[in-house]
């Protein structure tokens, strides 16, 4: 009725990236008002931490995430999927980027691929790849679309967060050459 959404393969999506970040950033509104959300309130107590030369260290943003997620949620969500990952990063995130810099949720290439994030900051994008750990071949799968997103916005450094569930995992944050690309791999 008012643009919003438009239809595509049968299904029902939002019209354009305008009407998806405005919707988005209404739902994390909603998100950070109905509760006392601490991922929000991290991000914000922690913002003038992750602006280096007017340069946003995405890289600090990682580890202070991984740091504050297991200190708020570690063993207590009931049902994850990338979307509420998403969800949790992005937070902690929009405080620290409002006002000077912005994102894209699952921007679409041209080439029709789809990324999960794109951080738009003073004229400098980040690309992070969300997954939710299944396995050794999944997340090389992984690496290979943040490689291949590099690419496409001719960038050598990328980002990939991922959600790993298992008892023994290894949170931190790994520097991996992929390529001829650095790849920034934060496990949570």
């Amino acid at each position: 009725m008012y643009g919003f959404l438009k239809k595509e393969d049968e299904n029902a999506v939002i019209a354009n990236r305008i009407f998806e970040i405005a919707l988005y950033n209404w739902f994390i509104s909603i998100e950070i008002r109905n509760s006392d959300n601490k991922m929000f309130k991290a991000g914000l107590a922690e913002k003038s931490l992750f602006v280096q030369n007017h340069r946003l260290n995405v890289e600090l943003i990682l580890e202070k995430f991984i740091q504050c997620f297991d200190e708020v949620y570690e063993n207590r969500l009931p049902k994850f999927v990338e979307e509420v990952g998403r969800q949790y990063f992005l937070l902690f995130l929009k405080p620290i980027i409002n006002g000077t810099g912005n994102y894209y949720i699952e921007a679409r290439t041209r080439n029709q691929q789809r990324t999960d994030i794109v951080i738009d900051y003073l004229g400098e994008q980040h690309i992070i790849e969300l997954k939710i750990w299944r396995g050794p071949q999944y997340h090389a799968d992984g690496e290979q679309q943040l490689s291949d997103y590099l690419d496409y916005y001719h960038l050598k450094k990328g980002y990939l967060l991922t959600f790993n569930f298992n008892q023994n995992k290894k949170t931190g944050i790994q520097h991996i050459d992929f390529n001829g690309k650095e790849l920034i791999e934060a496990t949570v």
